[in-house]
């Protein structure tokens, strides 16, 4: 199926949303991980960003993938950093389990596997949160990036002068 091709406008409206969701996660995440971890954690989000934005009409992009797929990434991290002491075979089998469940589950998101490898060396301040990650930040950025990305797709719905 071919991809759906944006307006420039639309392109622009996109880029502001983008830099605005990743903007309030990064404020959210920085109070919260205060620093260390942080940046995997925008990693992720900033992976989600150009999804969302970027190809908004990709199945990737729809709003189960996003908050999903990085729920099942995290749990699954999380259990592997748990469960398996050598952090490279952890985030490796995280990323499978991860990719897996996403696949049964329906929510394949790719930027969930950079998740599950962030909740295994994302640092002490990402292990001491626990499953407690899972919702913050991890649900936290899904919901910012999705209502952000739900607001930008209402105005280029509202204003259609702005497609051409």
């Amino acid at each position: 199926m071919p991809m759906k091709t944006m307006s420039n406008r639309e392109i622009t409206i996109s880029i502001v949303g983008a830099f605005v969701a990743t903007l309030c996660a990064c404020f959210f995440s920085n109070h919260i991980l205060e620093f260390e971890g942080m940046p995997m954690v925008l990693a992720s989000a900033g992976a989600s960003a150009m999804l969302v934005f970027g190809i908004p009409h990709s199945t990737v992009s729809m709003p189960w993938p996003l908050v999903g797929g990085h729920l099942v990434s995290a749990l699954v991290g999380v259990t592997a950093y748990y469960l398996i002491p050598n952090p490279v075979l952890a985030s490796s089998i995280a990323i499978g389990v991860s990719m897996l469940l996403m696949h049964f589950s329906g929510c394949m998101h790719p930027p969930g596997g950079a998740t599950a490898v962030t909740a295994v060396v994302g640092g002490e301040t990402v292990h001491q949160l626990g499953y407690y990650f899972v919702i913050i930040p991890v649900f936290f950025n899904s919901i910012i990036l999705l209502s952000i990305a739900m607001a930008v797709g209402t105005f280029r719905e509202k204003n259609p002068f702005l497609i051409q």
